[in-house]
């Protein structure tokens, strides 16, 4: 009995830790189950602009599975950044195709003048990269076997008078460069009257070939007086050939339109539901706007599908349309209706979240280029990672990041934004509506025309710049604007002076806050409620965005004094995006 009794508890025993493994087995798999359906529902959907801030005029292409992006840079250096995507979602910086300065003389250049409209495309193992350089030089095309470079020095194109120019590469072999140009005669009829033209295009020469033709005037319907048809690219699918391009000018009223023609020099007939992407016609004062739709791209996947990408802009304030991130890059999905591409199927507004397209998920990159992040850059490479930007082009070494280590030290040069050259300010871009930037300096100007600092930068007459200077004999933390008014102003004590400053800037759309800290974390508001829109497009002008960065100069008088900054955070936390969705580096 006592045998038996004993087997009954045993199996009992078995039984039960039966169940308890069934029961532990059921809720592991259910939390596997749980978190990769949470995963993938997480990847169901990508974020727009997948490029925020400054990243206008985007150009795409495909090559295998492989996708390439480029971006115009204006008067900054190096210019046209290249970006490399499996996914079309997430974007890794490969380069700058104009990186050298015999590649790039953007000397005398207004900030929003220089490097305009750029396209790649690829063709036979080569790359190409066409532009203008506008002001000085016009039109060349650079070409590498490698997108992250070497790319090879301008081949001009003398004879292509205009701008926005791209490269088609048609199936016969032969390839055309299409380009705005003047109204005919060079006699328009109204303000922005533009046209489109093409010639044939000697890839071995780097020449055009035969006569040039004129594909569309004005725009789609020359009745009503469209302006600034800009932008164009040429596509063949199934026997047509697309002409596709910008209308309307690069502001509230942007567009995209669509032309087709069975022969690549035209005649070209407009869609009769244009334009096929464009929001002007949406109240102003809507939620969360994306406004200034078009310049687009097209790319099909090696999967059928069909993309575009295009600038827009996020204004903060409706019906004023002030933006201070410049033109940024989106994304968005393309249906083919009767024979036509059409934008944002579907929508009438421009989606912040789309479904990702049918690719292979990549990885984020390491430095965060979307979406809600903060990051830290601590100048512990030997180089200045790429997407760090100077203005003009530079002639001479003024910065080093081995003087001492892990610092960028910058010259104190006569150079200022008060001239159209080179100066000794690197920045970045300002990305999110709602953020911060701050860094932290070692500086003891000896003069009053010495300053140090940081700047939030639009253009050389308009920008604010904290930092410390000399007022007479005593040192001071100064805020000041592009015509040198000094909002505000701090004197420092003996003992300060001889310790690291360190500067802050926060932006929420229209205003900006500045503060200065003489021991770490323990930040003092300098200035609040700065006027933001000072910084903005609507206010400024140009085609440019605001950057945010560290500056020196010495105001035009000789000096040999010198600045260090050990590290530069960028905060953006806008309502648009998800919750932060990068780590602050080591050290924040």
């Amino acid at each position: 009995m006592k045998k038996s009794f004993n087997m009954i508890c045993s199996n009992l025993r078995a039984r039960r830790l039966q169940n308890w493994k069934l029961l532990f087995s059921t809720l592991l798999l259910g939390f596997l189950f749980g978190f990769t359906a949470q995963a993938q529902q997480q990847r169901q959907t990508f974020q727009n602009p997948i490029f925020p801030g400054f990243y206008p005029d985007p150009s795409i292409c495909r090559v295998g599975e492989d996708y390439y992006l480029i971006h115009s840079s204006f008067a900054y250096f190096p210019g046209v950044p290249i970006f490399h995507s499996k996914d079309l979602v997430n974007w890794n910086q490969i380069g700058n195709i104009l990186d050298r300065p015999e590649q790039l003389n953007l000397d005398g250049h207004g900030v929003s003048r220089g490097i305009f409209a750029p396209t790649i495309s690829y063709k036979d193992g080569t790359f190409y990269m066409v532009t203008t350089l506008i002001d000085k030089g016009g039109n060349f095309v650079v070409t590498a076997t490698n997108p992250a470079g070497p790319w090879s020095n301008p081949h001009w194109i003398p004879n292509v008078n205009g701008i926005d120019p791209s490269l088609f590469h048609d199936d016969d072999g032969k390839s055309y460069i299409i380009y705005n140009s003047d109204a005919p005669d060079n006699k328009p009829q109204y303000d922005g009257h533009r046209t489109l033209r093409m010639f044939e295009f000697d890839l071995k020469t780097m020449k055009t070939v035969g006569p040039q033709h004129l594909l569309v005037n004005g725009g789609v319907d020359f009745s009503k007086k469209p302006v600034w048809i800009e932008g164009p690219h040429v596509y063949k699918v199934n026997g047509y050939y697309y002409l596709m391009a910008a209308e309307g000018g690069t502001s509230v009223h942007h567009s995209e339109v669509i032309l087709r023609s069975k022969s690549v020099t035209g005649p070209y007939v407009p869609y009769e539901q244009n334009p096929i992407l464009t929001q002007r016609d949406l109240p102003a004062n809507r939620p969360n706007p994306v406004s200034a739709t078009g310049h687009a791209d097209l790319v099909q996947t090696q999967k059928g599908e069909w993309w575009a990408v295009f600038l827009a802009t996020r204004p903060y304030d409706g019906a004023g349309d002030h933006y201070n991130t410049g033109r940024e890059t989106f994304l968005a999905p393309v249906a083919w209706k009767d024979g036509w591409p059409i934008i944002n199927p579907g929508n009438e507004l421009v989606q912040y979240r789309y479904s990702v397209p049918n690719l292979p998920a990549q990885k984020k990159a390491a430095f965060p280029l979307t979406g809600n992040f903060t990051y830290r850059e601590e100048f512990k490479s030997k180089t200045l990672p790429m997407y760090w930007l100077q203005l003009r082009t530079p002639r001479t070494p003024w910065y080093s990041l081995s003087q001492p280590a892990g610092k960028l030290t910058l010259d104190v040069r006569p150079e200022s934004f008060n001239e159209k050259v080179n100066v000794s300010f690197i920045a970045r871009r300002q990305q999110h509506v709602k953020g911060s930037a701050s860094t932290v300096v070692e500086f003891t100007p000896q003069k009053e025309n010495e300053f140090a600092g940081l700047v939030a930068f639009q253009n050389d007459e308009h920008y604010y710049t904290i930092g410390k200077t000399m007022k007479g004999s005593e040192p001071v933390v100064r805020l000041f604007k592009a015509d040198n008014t000094v909002l505000a102003e701090k004197t420092l004590t003996s003992k300060e002076n001889k310790q690291p400053l360190y500067l802050k800037v926060t932006f929420n759309g229209g205003s900006y806050a500045f503060y200065y800290a003489t021991q770490k974390g323990k930040w003092l508001l300098l200035k609040d409620n700065v006027d933001g829109k000072y910084l903005s497009t609507r206010v400024a002008g140009g085609f440019v965005g605001v950057t945010l960065g560290m500056y020196a100069t010495s105001n035009g008088q000789p000096s040999t004094n010198k600045a260090s900054f050990d590290w530069f955070d960028y905060e953006g936390n806008d309502a648009i995006f998800e919750p932060a969705s990068a780590p602050a580096q080591p050290g924040k």
